[in-house]
């Protein structure tokens, strides 16, 4: 069996690309959420203010 044959096929790979997108946009959501949470105090030692959360 030749290389291109043993291969997987492309449209697996459209699967990978939408499991990366949706793991990336859960870990901001996480972040977004966990720096919400913070008291405006916490988010000046850290270098933010809340416009910068978003």
């Amino acid at each position: 069996m030749e290389f291109y044959e043993n291969r997987a096929k492309q449209p697996f790979f459209v699967f990978v690309l939408i499991w990366r997108a949706w793991k990336k946009w859960l870990l901001q959501r996480q972040t977004r959420r966990l720096l919400q949470g913070l008291s405006d105090a916490e988010l000046r030692d850290i270098g933010l203010n809340r416009n910068d959360i978003g």
